[in-house]
C-alpha cells in the first residue's frame, strides 16, 4: 500500500524559477502528492501541522548567501512543526556545493545539482517507503553524521522539463539556457549546470509561450546566463538562432505582447554587443535597457577572474547599446582576489567614463561563493574612499546596488569556508 506525501514548499519570491522548475517536473511526472505552499515559516509551519499525510517532504531553496537566515527560519518551522514523518529537503547551488554544511545546519536532506529528477524520485520513494540512499541526487547523514551522497542525478536536455508548471500563479521567465561556456572564477553558474550551454528549443520556447497567452498573459521575460549566446556553443553569437526565436515568440504574442531579452533576469557579454546585434533585439524587443556585466575596469583583475574580455570591450559595448538606444546597467563587482588600489581606481574610472556614455552602475561586493574557483580565497580590502565615490555615484542616480550587504555576506561565506575546507574527502553510496 503507497503512503500519503504532502510536499510543502517554502515559497520565497527570491528563488522561485528553480521551486517552479521542481513544481512542473512533479505536474509532468503525475507524481500523487499533495502542494501546500508557506510564505513564512509560521505559514510553513502551520501547513505542516495541516497535513494529514504520512510523510511531509519541506523543500527549501536558497542561495549561498541567505544560507544562515534560512538555517535560523528552520529552527523557527522545527520548534512550531516537526515529527518523525517530517523531512526538510535543501536544494540549489548552496546546498550542491556545500552538502554538509547544509546538513550541519539542520537539514535532513540536501539536493546535489539539478532537482528535477530527484524531486520526482524522492516523492516515489517517499510513498513506496524506499530507502532514500537509492535516490538519485541527494546528501544524507551518514552513521556518524557525514554527509552520504547518492549516485549523480542526470543533466537532461532542457526540453526535458518545462521552466514552470502549467498553474497561472507560478509562471515565470521562461529557463532558456542551463550552463555557461565562461567559466568566470567567481560565478556559481557553470559549477551548478556544467561548462557548456544547453538551450532549450525554439519550438519548446513557443510552448511555454502558448500556455501563457492562454492565461492573459502577454509580457515573456528569459532566463539565461548570456542572452546573446542563444543557439551558439562557442564564444560568437549566433545572430540567426537568436533571431529565429525572438521573431517565433512575437509571432506567439497577441499584438500587445511585449518581449524582455538582455535585461533582468538575463545579462548580454560586451563582445556581444555589435550594431547588428543591437538593431536586431530593438526590431523585437520592448525593454529600454539592457544589462552588460564588466566587473572590473583592471585587465589584470579581469584576466585574473576568467572573464574572458578586457576594459576596451565595455566601453565600447556601453557605447554602441545606447547609440541604438539602450540604457545599459553595467555590473562591477569590487573586492575580488588580488585586487589592488590601482585596480579599483581603473574600475572607478572606468565606471565614471561609462555613466558619462550614458549607463548606470550596478555595484556589487566580491563574495567567495561555494563551488567556484574562488570559494577559498580572501576578499580584497575596499578603502573608505571606494566606498565614498561609490556613494556618490548612488546619490546622483548614477549607481545602484547592495554592495554594502554583500560586504556583509562576504565575511559570513569566508569563515564558512574556512570551516568547511574543500579538500574534505566526499563520501558517496558504494563507497
Amino acid at each position: 500500500m503507497s503512503l500519503e506525501v504532502s510536499v510543502v514548499v517554502r515559497y520565497r519570491k527570491a528563488v522561485t524559477y528553480g521551486v517552479h522548475a521542481l513544481l512542473a517536473a512533479l505536474e509532468a511526472s503525475d507524481a500523487e502528492c499533495e502542494l501546500r505552499y508557506g510564505t513564512t515559516p509560521e505559514e510553513t509551519a502551520a501547513e505542516i501541522a495541516a497535513s494529514r499525510a504520512d510523510r511531509v517532504l519541506v523543500l527549501w531553496s536558497f542561495y549561498s548567501p541567505d544560507a544562515e537566515a534560512m538555517a535560523a527560519e528552520l529552527a523557527t518551522v522545527r520548534s512550531l512543526a516537526d515529527g518523525p514523518h517530517v523531512l526538510h529537503i535543501a536544494g540549489g547551488v548552496h546546498a550542491t556545493a556545500e552538502p554538509q554544511h547544509v546538513l550541519d545546519s539542520g537539514w535532513d536532506l540536501a539536493g546535489i545539482g539539478e532537482g528535477e529528477s530527484t524531486i520526482v524520485s524522492l516523492v516515489a520513494a517517499l510513498r513506496e517507503g524506499s530507502e532514500l540512499t537509492t535516490v538519485p541526487g541527494l546528501a544524507v547523514r551518514d552513521h556518524d553524521g557525514v554527509a552520504l551522497r547518492t549516485r549523480p542525478a542526470p543533466q537532461l536536455p532542457l526540453d526535458a522539463h518545462r521552466s514552470f508548471p502549467q498553474v497561472r500563479r507560478h509562471v515565470g521567465p521562461i529557463e532558456l539556457t542551463r550552463g555557461c561556456r565562461y567559466t568566470c572564477r567567481f560565478c556559481q553558474t557553470p559549477f551548478m549546470f556544467g561548462g557548456q550551454f544547453r538551450h532549450r528549443s525554439v519550438a519548446s520556447v513557443v510552448e511555454h509561450v502558448r500556455g501563457m497567452r492562454e492565461f492573459g498573459l502577454k509580457d515573456v521575460r528569459f532566463i539565461t546566463p548570456t542572452s546573446l549566446s542563444y543557439g551558439s556553443q562557442g564564444p560568437d553569437p549566433d545572430l540567426d538562432a537568436v533571431e529565429e526565436l525572438l521573431s517565433s515568440v512575437k509571432d506567439e504574442l497577441p499584438g500587445n505582447g511585449r518581449i524582455f531579452f538582455g535585461s533582468f533576469p538575463s545579462e548580454v557579454r560586451p563582445e556581444h554587443v555589435s550594431p547588428e546585434s543591437m538593431r536586431m533585439l530593438k526590431k523585437y524587443v520592448a525593454n529600454d535597457n539592457i544589462i552588460i556585466g564588466a566587473q572590473s575596469g583592471s585587465d589584470r583583475i579581469l584576466a585574473a577572474s576568467g572573464r574572458g574580455h578586457g576594459a576596451g570591450p565595455v566601453r565600447d559595448a556601453v557605447r554602441i547599446a545606447v547609440e541604438h538606444g539602450f540604457r545599459p546597467n553595467v555590473d562591477f563587482m569590487f573586492g575580488m582576489p588580488g585586487e589592488d588600489a590601482d585596480d579599483q581606481a581603473d574600475s572607478l574610472r572606468l565606471a565614471d567614463d561609462l555613466v558619462e556614455l550614458g549607463a548606470r552602475i550596478h555595484t556589487h561586493t566580491f563574495m567567495p561563493l561555494p563551488g567556484t574557483p574562488w570559494r577559498d580565497a580572501d576578499p580584497a580590502f575596499i578603502p573608505v574612499e571606494t566606498m565614498r565615490r561609490l556613494d556618490r555615484l548612488a546619490q546622483r542616480g548614477e549607481a545602484y546596488g547592495h554592495w554594502r550587504r554583500q560586504a556583509e555576506h562576504s565575511t559570513r561565506l569566508a569563515e564558512t569556508a574556512k570551516a568547511y575546507p574543500r579538500r574534505a574527502r566526499r563520501r558517496r553510496t558504494g563507497d
